[in-house]
């Protein structure tokens, strides 16, 4: 090629002649060639491709936190509970901000940044266009102004200019989306989802269980769709959408029907949500397979080409079915249907699958407390996926990680966990390990099964170079740990690992001295207080260095107790350790005994002599001050 030669000739090298008789060579092999120009495709570079390739130059720091968090030690998190007052006061700090942003947008105007960035400017939320036209009505569901463009709309019906259908067609979209409620804001769409994360945590078979209604029979979308005086294809498939993704699964296919009726034809997203909601239709796994088999004939007969998420949602749909031998005989249908291609060894060739393919088929096969040998389904899984790297193509590619460090747990397989973590740190992957709820489950789920079977080295160089930066520890998590320092004998680490307050304990100290003076001085409870508070409190004034405070305390209740069970001596035992530990209240004990107790004419000689051996001490000390 002449590119390569000219700028190699233009170098002035000390081997400059072979330099130059190797480009004329090649030159004359070029001309002698036939000319063959081999244009290359056009790349189009992200916006931030430079920093993303300065990011993988950089290796993880294992003492910093999230980028969530502000770049100091007192705002650091420390624990998992810290990480959530953390991140939910950054949050809450961002969208008071972004509210006075888009409350008074004119305080705002002048464009400081450079290039200009849209999402941190103020959001037009107010509509600009007036009166009553198909123009505002548009406006308004750009907006997402739910309720305004329904009313909208009505006004148009009535003025006798009913909109488009193109235009309808947007505010089904809008109303079928959002299940006809008020869209919600992001930070509250977060929360919805970290809930609904932590509950599909707690309950791995949330798949089998029933999905509540949230579709409103006669609502909104309904109306508006029975108002329409005509209807196309794309009106009956966002329907049933909708339908579908807001639990109505019966009506949903009683659209379809309707469809059918009207000589309309579905899309691949409508049979995917169909496919998806066979299984609440039916009531016997025959029939759920029957209709999802029903289905995929009827894809073939009005030629819709299924995707990756068509294969995706037959697997969750056999999840709630139960019948997972059945899963084999789907891949060969989706052979035959010229999807897939499946070797013995679980592999594809026209479509790669996507973790939510794996994670179903790990469900699926995967059955806890039935056999020993399960965990050979994903030890295939990892085989087939071993070293690749994956984008996020379906919502439950999230929930691969997740399900699979359960599995590693369950059956207690350490290699394949390492092997799991390394697929993790494969290119972008640790991106689709999901919410922040996903990603504690599986961190600490995979260190239980490094605590429960390594040894403590190996813990804690897993425990340094995940903890903080990946990890916030929680309870459990800690006493595993702890439990593998006690079961090695090596107490001199825990210091490395928790490092107390100093000031702590004396804190702790004056809220139980406030505490106990509280309940002394409140007249309106005759209840005493118990031995085990009074020796909580012992406690707390000992780990607080206050030894001069816990005697008087202890030796009066002690003394209490001698005289409510009418022990004379041992009341003057208590008075003699008084007088021994110079306590200042020593008078006060010795006339509680002279008081309450008959004494004999020698014990109440000894109690003098303890008093006034004690009166004559104090007052040396005083003069030693």
């Amino acid at each position: 090629m002449a590119l390569p030669c000219v700028r190699l000739g233009s170098v002035r090298l000390r081997s400059g002649v072979v330099l130059r008789s190797l480009c004329r060579s090649s030159s004359l092999q070029a001309a002698a060639a036939p000319e063959e120009v081999d244009i290359p495709k056009k790349k189009t570079w992200d916006k931030t491709a430079v920093l993303q390739a300065l990011a993988y130059t950089v290796n993880h720091d294992p003492t910093s936190s999230s980028y969530i968090f502000q770049d100091d030690p007192y705002l650091t998190p420390k624990s998992s509970a810290d990480y959530i007052v953390f991140s939910k006061s950054k949050e809450s700090g961002r969208n008071a901000a972004q509210y006075v942003v888009n409350m008074y947008p004119n305080l705002f105007e002048k464009m400081i940044p450079e290039p200009h960035i849209p999402c941190l400017m103020p959001e037009n939320t107010k509509p600009q266009i007036e009166g009553i036209s198909e123009e505002a009505l548009i406006e308004r569901i750009q907006l997402r102004k739910l309720k305004d463009s329904v009313n909208l709309y009505d006004q148009l019906l009535q003025a006798g200019t009913p909109p488009s259908l193109q235009t309808t067609n947007r505010l089904l979209d809008l109303l079928c989306f959002y299940g006809d409620k008020e869209p919600a804001t992001e930070s509250q769409t977060n929360q919805e989802q970290e809930s609904e994360n932590e509950i599909n945590r707690k309950t791995p078979d949330l798949q089998n269980l029933p999905e509540v209604k949230r579709w409103r029979d006669n609502n909104n979308a309904e109306r508006i769709f029975n108002l329409m005086p005509e209807k196309d294809e794309h009106s009956y498939r966002t329907m049933i959408r909708g339908m579908v993704k807001h639990g109505a699964a019966t009506k949903a296919f009683d659209m379809y029907t309707d469809l059918l009726n009207n000589r309309l034809t579905g899309d691949v997203y409508t049979f995917n949500a169909l496919i998806t909601a066979a299984p609440r239709v039916k009531s016997e796994s025959k029939e759920k397979w029957a209709l999802i088999v029903d289905l995929l004939n009827q894809m073939i007969h009005q030629k819709v080409k299924p995707n990756l998420l068509t294969f995706n949602a037959i697997l969750s749909s056999l999840r709630k079915t139960g019948l997972k031998g059945i899963a084999l005989q789907t891949l060969n249908e989706m052979k035959a249907l010229n999807i897939v291609d499946v070797t013995s060894d679980i592999t594809f060739s026209f479509l790669e699958p996507s973790l939510a393919t794996f994670n179903h088929l790990l469900a699926l096969f995967y059955k806890p407390g039935y056999s020993s040998n399960q965990a050979e389904v994903l030890e295939q899984i990892l085989h087939v996926i071993q070293g690749k790297s994956f984008t996020a193509q379906d919502p439950d590619d999230v929930k691969f990680f997740a399900e699979a460090i359960r599995v590693c747990l369950e059956t207690k397989d350490l290699e394949l966990a390492y092997k799991l973590d390394a697929l993790k740190n494969v290119a972008d992957n640790w991106k689709l390990l999901g919410s922040r709820t996903l990603q504690t489950y599986y961190y600490s789920k995979f260190f239980s099964l490094i605590c429960m079977l390594e040894n403590l080295d190996v813990v804690l160089k897993w425990y340094r170079e995940n903890i903080p930066s990946r990890y916030f520890p929680h309870v459990k998590s800690l006493v595993d740990l702890l439990q593998v320092i006690e079961m090695e004998n090596r107490m001199e680490l825990i210091p490395q690992i928790w490092k107390g307050n100093p000031n702590l304990q004396a804190e702790f100290a004056e809220i139980a001295t406030t505490m106990k003076t509280i309940l002394e001085s409140n007249t309106r409870t005759s209840q005493q207080m118990s031995a085990t508070i009074l020796g909580d409190i012992t406690i707390l004034l000992c780990r607080g260095g206050r030894m001069e405070e816990v005697w008087p305390h202890v030796v009066e209740e002690c003394l209490g107790c001698a005289t409510t069970s009418k022990n004379t001596s041992m009341a003057i035992n208590l008075v003699q350790l008084a007088v021994n530990y110079s306590l200042p209240n020593t008078a006060k004990l010795a006339q509680i005994v002279l008081d309450e107790l008959t004494l004999t004419e020698e014990q109440r000689l000894t109690l003098e002599d303890l008093t006034q051996s004690s009166s004559s001490s104090s007052s040396s000390d005083s003069d030693q001050e």
